[in-house]
């Protein structure tokens, strides 16, 4: 059932007053940072951790997939303080798009303008490889729903948002220069978001490469329209842990995901850090 904007209101304040309670928050965070499939060990960057998990947070959904801790870490990066999601929630859990939203939507009612999205997602573009890092230019949502269905927010934003600066240029001139700086090879393209959590048909990965995706996966984009809603600046940032359907003759798995993650995750650490820092 879609909740009222009221309804909405209500929920996010009772979970800002529990964070607040918590003495979580030393500042207003300077960034969120959403991370993928795989991808958790950035969280132990975080200096002066305060960790909270997600069950214990009013209103927050649950992670049910392996390889997200589900929790909350709040502390400092690179000198920046930080929110950090540590694994997210999917629509195909069984989630409606206001829970898949909802850690967004609690950023914005603690204050913060500014949003790093990262996934592990398959391969499209012939040029990628398993093993790269991606920066995120625009998006095709094939989900078949979006986020913003239902009653506006209007405390967050207008009713029809602009996205044709989705992902901040500004802040992928600075990701770009800070991978050159590192000597770290950088591919950048468009996410395609299917809904999952069946893999994509390799009919369907040629269709998404017509469409113009050079990345599949089946998160972010979601949480991206709502971030925009919200007026935050945002920045993503996709591993290709795998080549999608069709491009190779292999069948594919969660367990290569993971494995593909596992291997390039010392890499992507090391540069959202570096990233974190120059914006």
């Amino acid at each position: 059932m879609m909740l009222s904007e009221s309804e909405m209101n209500i929920k996010l304040a009772e979970t800002k007053r529990y964070l607040l309670a918590q003495g979580s928050l030393e500042e207003t965070p300077a960034l969120g940072i959403i991370l993928g499939s795989g991808l958790g060990r950035l969280a132990d960057l975080v200096e002066n951790p305060k960790v909270i998990p997600y069950r214990e947070i009013p209103n927050f959904p649950v992670s049910t997939v392996a390889g997200h801790a589900g929790q909350l870490v709040f502390g400092w990066v690179e000198g920046k303080y930080v929110m950090v999601m540590q694994g997210r929630f999917h629509f195909y859990e069984g989630y409606d798009m206001a829970e898949v939203t909802y850690p967004v939507r609690v950023m914005q009612a603690l204050g913060l303008k500014g949003l790093i999205v990262t996934n592990a997602a398959g391969g499209v573009n012939f040029d990628f490889k398993a093993g790269d890092l991606a920066l995120i230019t625009d998006h095709l949502n094939m989900l078949g729903v979006n986020p913003l269905r239902g009653a506006n927010l209007s405390d967050f934003g207008a009713r029809f948002p602009d996205m044709s600066e989705a992902y901040d240029v500004e802040w992928r001139k600075r990701a770009w220069q800070t991978a050159q700086e590192m000597g770290l090879p950088l591919q950048k393209g468009v996410y395609a978001a299917f809904s999952g959590p069946s893999y994509e048909t390799p009919a369907e990965i040629c269709y998404a490469r017509m469409m113009g995706a050079d990345m599949v996966g089946m998160s972010t984009v979601p949480e991206v329209i709502v971030a925009n809603h919200g007026g935050m600046r945002v920045l993503g940032i996709s591993c290709i842990t795998n080549m999608a359907a069709g491009v190779l003759p292999r069948k594919l798995s969660h367990a290569e995901v993971m494995e593909t993650a596992q291997r390039i995750e010392t890499e992507f650490v090391r540069f959202v850090a570096n990233v974190v820092r120059v914006l």
